[in-house]
């Protein structure tokens, strides 16, 4: 934003809570997002509802996480706010799809992006970004280190590159 000039048009305020999964989100709306007016809300959610089936058997599985997530977009769109959908990105950087929970992050972003198409949504597919970024930038097949400092958690350099990315789509919503 600051690159365009733009930065004082807008007023951003983060709602993310560290380890938030879905139904987090869909519980915290009214308090956390809605009775601050946003004019857009960008929705990025799924790590953790995919991630934490593994580490802690409390994910979300795959209908609970599209029902909630059709719920929060419904509730928003009531309260006529703009949309943005992002798809869930990565759960480890190997660019040759080894990386154990790939299958789900492209099964949960699938549907998204069909989602998002239905609805005439804009969605910064953040799942093919990464992907295309790994493999052009991955020689190693690194686990970590490139966007994430731990296979999850994004570096400075992937949270520029999400932002960046948001950026593009966020600036053609009218």
């Amino acid at each position: 934003m600051g690159k365009d000039g733009v930065g004082d048009q807008y007023e951003l305020m983060g709602a993310g809570i560290s380890g938030n999964k879905v139904t987090d989100l869909y519980l915290r709306l009214e308090e956390d997002v809605l009775k601050k007016n946003p004019e857009i809300v960008v929705i990025y959610v799924g790590i953790n509802d995919i991630w934490h089936k593994r580490i802690a058997g409390t994910g979300t599985d795959f209908v609970k996480y599209a029902q909630f997530y059709e719920a929060i977009v419904k509730r928003l769109q009531q309260a006529g706010i703009k949309v943005i959908v992002c798809t869930p990105s990565v759960i480890g950087e190997r660019k040759d799809f080894s990386n154990e929970q790939d299958g789900e992050l492209n099964m949960y972003s699938n549907w998204l992006r069909y989602y998002a198409k239905i609805n005439q949504l804009p969605c910064v597919d953040l799942r093919t970004l990464f992907t295309n970024y790994l493999i052009a930038n991955n020689p190693s097949n690194e686990e970590k280190g490139l966007l994430t400092s731990d296979r999850v958690h994004l570096n400075a350099a992937g949270n520029q590159f999400v932002a960046d990315e948001i950026w593009k789509v966020l600036k053609l919503v009218k």
